[in-house]
């Protein structure tokens, strides 16, 4: 019994005084936790993946009017971003230098900005990313060339970009995994032609020969008749 209880003790002991995994991770050096406040006065939100889970989110679209190039200097300080959200933001090719050394990023929303391809070749080092996010650029084939060495890549949005049929045949072929996403091609239904009945030829009716009408008996007639019915009574008298 005394040693159960000895047990017991030791047990809260070492788990109070001990610090949990994600308390461990979560320590970050004074550079970091400047940077991380310099992020949230230029209208970043940064956040936690999870309670037990210190890697961070970090988004910019809410304050994207406002977001430029110098907004991402910051991030290079900060250890273990996995998400970043840049949508709409005003960034151009330059500020993609920032994002070099973010080799923990998985996720990266660019959709709606100014990038081009040449924008995309400082990421081509970012070997863990699994979602990219290009919808509405102007990047071309030229651009997806820099993707290849992203082996993890499972999903990429070209929706309205200027990338071509045989620009999207190359990437697959070099990441035949990859998900491309190039927008909803609806179906144009064509609807077949109204069939316009045929003309039914008119039956020509035989035209139907009336009786002459009977005409009515005049006086004159009448006069005339009765004169031959006296005429022949007297021969016959006769």
């Amino acid at each position: 019994m005394k040693m159960l209880k000895a047990w017991i003790a030791l047990s809260l002991l070492v788990s109070f005084a001990a610090p949990s995994v994600g308390e461990e991770k979560a320590k970050r050096s004074d550079a970091e936790r400047k940077a991380i406040a310099q992020v949230k006065k230029l209208g970043g939100q940064v956040i936690e993946i999870a309670q037990d889970d210190p890697r961070l989110e970090i988004a910019y679209h809410l304050n994207s009017a406002d977001t430029t190039d110098a907004s991402l200097a910051p991030l290079k300080e900060i250890k273990g971003i996995v998400h970043l959200n840049l949508r709409g933001t005003k960034i151009t090719d330059a500020g993609l230098v920032h994002l070099k050394g973010l080799t923990s990023l998985t996720r990266l929303h660019l959709e709606k900005t100014k990038i081009t391809d040449a924008g995309l070749a400082n990421l081509s080092g970012l070997v863990n990313l699994e979602y990219l996010n290009l919808y509405g650029t102007p990047v071309t084939d030229k651009g997806l060339a820099h993707l290849a060495g992203m082996k993890k890549l499972k999903k990429i949005y070209l929706w309205q970009t200027k990338v071509t049929d045989g620009g999207v045949a190359k990437l697959k072929k070099t990441l035949p995994k990859i998900e491309i996403i190039r927008g909803l091609k609806l179906a144009i239904i064509k609807t077949p032609p109204k069939k316009t009945p045929a003309k039914k030829k008119p039956i020509k009716k035989k035209p139907v020969k009336k009786k002459p009408a009977k005409k009515k008996p005049t006086k004159k007639t009448e006069k005339k008749k009765t004169e031959k019915k006296k005429t022949t009574k007297k021969k016959a008298k006769k």
